[in-house]
């Protein structure tokens, strides 16, 4: 694939980071031949450690189309992190603005200049048990319904071996493999030209992560849960557990109270 301009921060950061990914990571890298030699795409990823974003970022680097993460806005505006941030092309969000749109202006202007946006749909490190990709947030579908641009569905396995979900400890031996498949897009088409609702959004979105399961699905040999982890409706859950247990705990509290009266 042809190679765009990398530019003084990105070579930078690739120079500072990839010599220890290399050392600490083996590779086994798939499905280079799905991501797109010209035009604005979208790269939907599963997120299972911290430093699976380097370790992705690698993989993108050496397909010829440089990942734009999406961040904070307030990052752009602060000293050395700001300049690095606006140097290597990163994506601000806006999630001061009221308008859900709104908030991914920047990445879909990028889109439309033919660059290669990155989304984590799930907005976070994946919360499932078995780390399993969870529910998604919809600014993928947004974007790419928006631009109607190509949406690749990417899974990848290994950075959670090295440093695993929530975990400050890495397990350096024995030496991990990076594992990453990059699927053909995503038919979006039934979606397209339609009023942007939230449950256009929801369908649309599940989708998307259906896709990135699947690729996940072949690389650990694996079936994944029928049901999605979803993080929403655990806590709706455990609140209910918490306020049952508080209603067992006050019961012989409340009959005690009652014995000592009469």
């Amino acid at each position: 694939m042809p190679r765009r301009r990398i530019g003084f921060w990105y070579r930078f950061a690739a120079v500072i980071a990839k010599p220890p990914l290399v050392v600490l990571i083996k590779r086994d890298w798939r499905g280079m031949e799905n991501i797109p030699a010209d035009g604005g795409f979208i790269t939907a990823v599963n997120h299972n450690s911290h430093i699976d974003p380097f370790a992705y970022a690698h993989f993108q680097y050496n397909t010829g189309r440089l990942p734009r993460f999406l961040a904070k806005s307030a990052l752009f505006k602060k000293g050395f992190v700001g300049a690095f941030m606006r140097g290597t092309g990163q994506i601000p969000v806006y999630r001061e603005t009221t308008d859900a749109l709104s908030a991914f202006r920047a990445a879909i202007d990028a889109v439309e200049r033919g660059e290669c946006v990155a989304f984590y749909p799930e907005g976070t490190i994946t919360r499932d048990p078995d780390q399993w990709p969870m529910t998604g947030k919809t600014g993928a579908a947004r974007v790419a319904l928006q631009t109607k641009c190509p949406v690749i569905p990417v899974a990848q396995w290994g950075a959670n071996e090295l440093l695993p979900p929530y975990s400050k400890k890495a397990n350096v031996l024995p030496r991990k493999t990076h594992r990453v498949l990059a699927g053909p897009p995503v038919d979006l088409a039934p979606f397209y030209d339609k009023e942007m609702t939230p449950e256009l959004l929801k369908d649309a979105t599940e989708v998307i992560m259906a896709a990135i399961t699947r690729q996940l699905e072949e690389i650990r040999g694996e079936k994944a849960p029928e049901r999605p982890y979803d993080p929403r409706q655990e806590r709706i859950e455990q609140r209910r557990r918490t306020a049952a247990q508080t209603q067992r705990t006050q019961a012989p509290k409340a009959g005690q109270e009652e014995g000592q009266g009469t």
